[in-house]
């Protein structure tokens, strides 16, 4: 019977690859050494106004209550770094260009990663027969850092994103709860050591000890979760980031070693690696719906994604070639989309009508 487990094993491995995922490893659902942190981590205030982290509580470490009959999680990589003509280090250098995430470059991940997941439990429905899953990629209350840990992917980094010394950080995860009493796969040991790099580049200082992120500092949360006003007091540091923020990743040291991938659906789309930042203001409801279809982009809707434009705008520097030009873009777009991104867009005028 261990035999047949293996093999079992064996053959999902290569169905994973044939999918196109990185890596696939085994691992149970014991969670439990991760609920005290993340109970102090809610305590602190740290999840910001992400209620739905209280409101499901400690289940996403409990995965056999989420899907009853859970035995084993398989885990799942996939590489996601696009090859681009401009790379981040180049836009994030230029005021004018608005800096989007790399992972939401090509196409929603989240309904890529799961529908391969939803294959790979087909294939092995054909091995085994009728047998109960259920497929997850950053969709529900699953810890799905913690899984990979567990499962060896690789660690948890100081800046809680999983690392893995043969691919970095450029990854997502996918996890495929199983009834299926599949041999585990062995952790792994952390290798950040004394680096800190992570945490001294952050722009907000959202990375408040090792492996523990304050939402509401982080660039990510704040132009992608939060709904309410971003803080002024963050704006400045926000610089031309408009979804997202990378600055962690890119400097840490075992991202050398990540690949690009040659998945086609996670290449950059409608020009939005290096974007001329003021020109994203001039896109109405329409525009952005149609420039965002089939992107993870879109699920923020068209007047954050303009509010968090119209603070990059206002880190231009007034003296920048494209400032005057700026300015009128703003003024032209006050009225349009709220008052909350009216209250955006007069702070961003703030900054630029400054006399030198």
């Amino acid at each position: 019977m261990t035999q047949d487990r293996q093999a079992l094993k064996t053959s999902i491995w290569e169905w994973a690859q044939e999918l196109g995922f990185t890596d696939l490893r085994v691992c149970d659902t014991d969670l439990s050494a991760y609920e005290s942190g993340f109970l102090r981590w809610l305590e602190a205030g740290n999840h910001g106004s992400m209620a739905f982290m209280e409101r499901h509580g400690l289940m996403r470490f409990r995965p056999e209550e989420l899907v009853p009959g859970t035995r084993r999680v398989l885990m799942v990589s996939r590489d996601y770094l696009p090859p681009e003509t401009h790379g981040p280090a180049h836009v994030l250098g230029e005021p004018d260009i608005g800096y989007v995430s790399r992972y939401s470059l090509g196409r929603d991940y989240h309904k890529l990663v799961r529908k391969r997941l939803q294959q790979l439990a087909q294939r092995i429905s054909e091995r085994v027969g009728p047998f109960t899953y259920r497929a997850f990629c950053d969709s529900a209350p699953v810890y799905e850092t913690g899984l990979a840990e567990r499962a060896g992917l690789g660690w948890k980094g100081k800046h809680s994103l999983l690392l893995n010394r043969s691919g970095g950080s450029w990854f997502f995860l996918g996890a495929l709860f199983i009834d299926i009493d599949l041999p585990v796969d062995e952790p792994v040991s952390a290798h950040c050591g004394s680096c800190t790099a992570c945490i001294d580049v952050c722009p907000t200082g959202a990375i408040v000890a090792d492996g523990v992120v304050d939402a509401r500092r982080c660039i990510s949360y704040l132009t992608i979760e939060a709904d309410e006003d971003i803080p002024e007091d963050l704006r400045p540091s926000l610089g031309n980031r408009i979804y997202g923020c990378d600055d962690c990743q890119l400097v840490c040291p075992w991202n050398r070693f990540a690949r690009k991938t040659g998945d086609a659906d996670f290449h950059a789309r409608q020009g939005l690696d290096a974007p001329d930042l003021i020109g994203l203001l001039e896109w109405d409801e329409v525009t952005f719906l149609k420039r965002t279809e089939g992107s993870a982009i879109r699920r923020i809707g068209w007047r954050r994604w303009r509010r968090n434009v119209a603070v990059a705008i206002g880190n231009i520097p007034p003296e920048h070639p494209q400032a005057s030009r700026a300015l009128m873009v703003l003024r032209q777009a006050r009225g349009q989309a709220g008052e909350q991104v009216d209250r955006h867009i007069d702070w961003a005028i703030t900054r630029l009508d400054t006399p030198l």
